[in-house]
Parts: C-alpha cells; structure tokens; sequence
C-alpha cells in the first residue's frame, strides 16, 4: 500500500462508520474527534467525510493499486459490522463501495464471512477457573486486569482483524461481570452500557483501523503483509494503550454498576467510567512490557476462534 492511498482508505472508513444513519449523539462526538485529530496528519478529506461533503466516488477515485482497494473494503466492512449485523444503510454502503472498486465476488465473500462471524459471537465465554478460595472481588480485579492486557496486546498484532476482535472481547467481559452480580444480559443491554460511558464500537474500531493505516502498520484481514513489524511505531503503542485502558475503565465502572443494583444514573456511569480511565492511564507504564511480550506470543487465529465460540 502506498503512502498516498493512507488518506482516502481512513476517509472511507469513516464514511462507512457513519452510513448507517443511526448513530447516537455520543458517537457522532466521537467520529468527530477522530476526525478532528487525523485531521491534523492527513489531508482534508477526513474533515469532508465527517461533514458529509466527499462523494464516496471521490475517495475510491483516489486509491492507487489493487491491493490498497482491498484493503479500503475490508476495513470499511469492519467498521459497518462492528456492533452487529450490519443494517440496510451499511449493506447498501458496502455494495456501493463494492461496485465502485470493481472487486470480484470471491475475493469479498470471505470478509463477509470473518466480519459476520465476529459480530455475531456468542456472549458467554468459557466458564472462568479463578483461583481455589479467591474471593469475587479479587477474581474480578484478576478477570479484569487478564482482559485488558489482552484487548492491549491484540492492538499490536500486525492482522487488522485483531482490532475487530476487541468489541466481543469487551461485550463478553460486561456479561460475565453482570452474571457474577445475578444480571443476565443481552447484546443491546451491553451496547447501551457502553453507550452510556461514551463507548461507541464503530468508533474504537475506526480508531484503532486509522491508527494502524497512518502508523503504516498492518496486514489485511487474512495476512497479507501491508508493511511494518508488531509493535513497531509509536501509534500501535498508543493503540494498545488505549485498548488497556478502555477495557480496564469499562470493566470497573461495570462491576461497580451492577455492584449497586444498577442505580447510576447515566451522567454518573460516565464519570464513573472515566474515573476508572484515569486510574487505567496512571497504571499503563507498570504493564508496557507486559503487553509486548503477551502480544509476541498471542495467536490471532485461536484467538478469533475463542471468541466465535469454535
């Protein structure tokens, strides 16, 4: 991928984050901030996508090899099926975006089919083991620690399908936390939740996307090499912090909800959530190391099968 195809494969993505029509204030704020800040490193294509004024036929236009429309295809597909199936206004992106590459039929099928298999994983997980005579509280600070330094370490794997495979590790992290606490959960509950600390799935996904195309790191969905090493660049490791950090707010500000019977108002599970960020921030050079020696043994491929339940 040439340097040149960064910018309009990153204002496509966004594109495809905000075709479906349906996003909340909360995630509206938060493509902007994203656009806002690649802003400052690309062109102004990304400010155009975000204000709805860069045609989708522009950016393809702009996409210099084969290999660049590809992988325009497989991240845009990632951010459209992110939280879920997508809806009638990404599928009709998608096959916009399609037409619009000239991409054969048996060369999108299998992106369909991983990206499909992540949005639909299943809640519950394996049942957790903790240790013999470990009380709640401390098997949750160990679930959730484990969990973060995981969503953290798939950031710097080179397969862009690592990103994709955070969400469901998040999703399923809540619904154990809400089970523990006699809470059964449901995929919308989850979303909601997440929504409410300003959590927004498409949005981390476009994030950590972006950062892996402008850092110049990555592989395609299936391996194919894009440039870069793990953990490389200064951006994949700000990208694994963020996961850490995220992942160990969302996973406290969880259990301290369903620890007091859900009563938080939504303004208080925000700020809970972000009380619990700054506290992940002031613990993230203690497991810097940590992450990177986790992320040189992790294996995308069970990984992603774990989390489809396969």
């Amino acid at each position: 991928m040439q340097d040149e195809d960064r910018d309009p494969i990153v204002a496509i993505c966004l594109l495809a984050a905000l075709s479906d029509g349906d996003r909340s204030p909360e995630e509206q704020a938060q493509f902007q901030r994203i656009a806002a800040r690649l802003g400052s490193s690309t062109t102004t294509l990304t400010t155009r996508a975000h204000q709805g004024s860069l045609p989708l036929s522009d950016a393809v236009a702009q996409l210099h090899s084969p290999d660049a429309r590809r992988t325009a295809y497989e991240m845009a597909a990632s951010v459209a099926y992110a939280d879920g199936l997508a809806n009638a206004g990404e599928q009709a992106f998608l096959t916009e975006l399609r037409r619009l590459l000239d991409l054969p039929n048996d060369g999108i099928d299998p992106v369909h089919r991983e990206v499909e298999s992540l949005a639909l994983a299943p809640l519950a997980g394996p049942p957790s083991d903790p240790a013999s005579g470990a009380s709640r509280d401390a098997a949750l600070d160990d679930l959730i620690r484990k969990q973060a330094l995981l969503t953290g370490a798939l950031e710097l794997l080179p397969q862009n399908l690592a990103s994709l495979a955070i969400i469901p590790l998040q999703m399923r992290l809540v619904y154990r936390i809400a089970g523990d606490y006699g809470h059964t959960l449901d995929t919308p509950q989850i979303k909601d939740l997440l929504g409410a600390m300003g959590i927004g799935a498409a949005a981390q996904v476009l994030d950590g996307l972006a950062r892996r195309i402008l850092g110049g790191l990555g592989r395609g969905l299936f391996g194919r090499t894009l440039g870069g090493v793990v953990g490389g660049t200064a951006g994949m490791a700000t990208g694994a912090g963020v996961s850490f950090v995220t992942t160990y707010a969302l996973g406290h500000a969880a259990r301290q909800y369903y620890a007091q019977g859900r009563q938080l108002s939504r303004e208080d599970l925000k700020a809970l959530f972000l009380r619990f960020r700054s506290e992940g921030e002031a613990l993230l050079p203690k497991f810097q190391e940590e992450l990177h020696l986790q992320a040189q043994h992790l294996d995308i491929k069970r990984i992603v099968e774990m989390v489809r339940g396969t």
